[in-house]
């Protein structure tokens, strides 16, 4: 049962809370191809918006467009967690949830092919 009495508090929760994140990353990096190649998109991009003669901000907002890409992954592979723990069997419901993890996925894509555009053109 849960107690809420005995949760850590102050550095020692951070602590705690930044573990459990890395090893979420370490997961999503040994188990998700998708999370991978997000990855390389982000180490691939960053460099190139040094060729573009852009301000700091703009550079910024370029890569945290992809950063959100990544972030919109993690919660993709949240929801599939959840569903595929609640069960395998096939429902309607779980198969909605996932296809609306993954439609997330896909506007944050488009939303940085738009930021990516605009600030370059």
């Amino acid at each position: 049962m849960f107690d809420n009495k005995n949760k850590p508090k102050g550095v020692k929760r951070i602590y705690l809370a930044s573990l459990n994140s890395f090893r979420a990353f370490k997961w999503l990096y040994q188990n998700e191809s998708a999370f991978k190649q997000e990855l390389l998109l982000l180490l691939f991009t960053v460099p190139i918006t040094f060729l573009f003669n852009i301000s700091y901000m703009e550079q910024m907002i370029l890569v945290i467009s992809i950063i959100f890409i990544i972030f919109t992954e993690v919660i993709n592979t949240a929801i599939e967690a959840v569903v595929d723990r609640v069960g395998l069997d096939i429902h309607p419901l779980s198969g909605l949830a996932k296809d609306l993890g993954s439609a997330a996925v896909l506007i944050s894509l488009v939303i940085a092919i738009i930021v990516w555009l605009m600030v370059l053109l």
